[in-house]
C-alpha cells in the first residue's frame, strides 16, 4: 500500500493532523501551544504547495504565517 502513496501525500496529512491538534488546542485554551502547532502546520502546508507548484496554496500560508506571527508577536 505505501508503494502506492506518494511522498507529498504524506506530507498532507501530517500537516492537516498538526493543524487539527492546533485547532483543538485553541479551544482548549492551550496558548501559545497552539500557535506553535499552527506554525508548523502552515510550514508543511507550504511545502505541500510547493511540491504541487500550486501557488494558490504557497500565498494563503505565507498570509496565514504573517497574519499569525503579527498576532503572536503583539500577544
Amino acid at each position: 500500500m505505501l508503494n502506492n502513496v506518494k511522498y507529498v501525500d504524506i506530507v498532507k496529512w501530517i500537516a492537516t493532523l498538526i493543524q487539527l491538534i492546533g485547532y483543538g488546542m485553541t479551544g482548549l485554551n492551550l496558548i501559545p501551544y497552539n500557535i506553535y502547532f499552527f506554525f508548523i502546520g502552515i510550514f508543511l502546508w507550504f511545502a505541500v504547495g510547493f511540491m504541487w507548484k500550486d501557488k494558490a496554496i504557497m500565498i494563503v500560508h505565507v498570509g496565514a504565517f504573517i497574519s499569525l506571527l503579527i498576532g503572536y508577536l503583539n500577544a
